[in-house]
């Protein structure tokens, strides 16, 4: 089976492709949109790099990170947008959508809900074999919304969208 972690964004979006057969990475990266763009322009190449990324991998499930705002709320709305046009995106290629908290990718990885962001880095890195931490961050980021799909996945059954 073929999983795609998405960590949403606006300016970026961090992807990763995880097959469960041996935890293998296919491919990771992130989605960029430069800020001269315009909201609709930028909402739409999330959407044409979404569907890219659906048809070239061809995930059975996909997994996203829900949102969390603590301070900068000025994102907010425009993230939410972004996460929107990845769920309708990835909608068109599979009913197979779910989502976990930042508190649940950080307790499936490192059996800490609190852990610091360097240690969920290092149990990437070392769960799916690699030499280093994937860059850029988001990257990182969003194999580990994979990878704790598939450690919990077959726990949890409340966690789909």
């Amino acid at each position: 089976m073929r999983v795609l972690g998405i960590d949403p964004g606006y300016n970026i979006i961090g992807y990763g492709v995880v097959e469960t057969n041996g935890c293998k990475v296919v491919d990771y990266g992130v989605i960029t949109t430069p800020k001269t763009m315009s909201i609709s322009t930028r909402l739409h190449t999330i959407f044409k790099a979404t569907c890219e990324l659906m048809e070239t991998f061809k995930p059975d499930e996909v997994a996203f990170e829900e949102l969390f705002f603590n301070t900068n709320n000025t994102t907010a709305i425009p993230v939410a947008e972004s996460r929107g046009v990845l769920i309708v995106a990835s909608k068109q290629y599979t009913d197979r959508l779910f989502e976990y908290t930042p508190l649940q990718i950080k307790q499936a990885l490192t059996g800490n809900g609190r852990a610091e962001k360097k240690q969920v880095q290092y149990m990437v890195k070392n769960m799916l074999g690699l030499k280093s931490v994937p860059k850029p961050d988001d990257a990182a980021d969003a194999l580990a919304v994979a990878l704790c799909h598939i450690q919990t996945n077959s726990v949890l059954s409340d966690n789909s969208i």
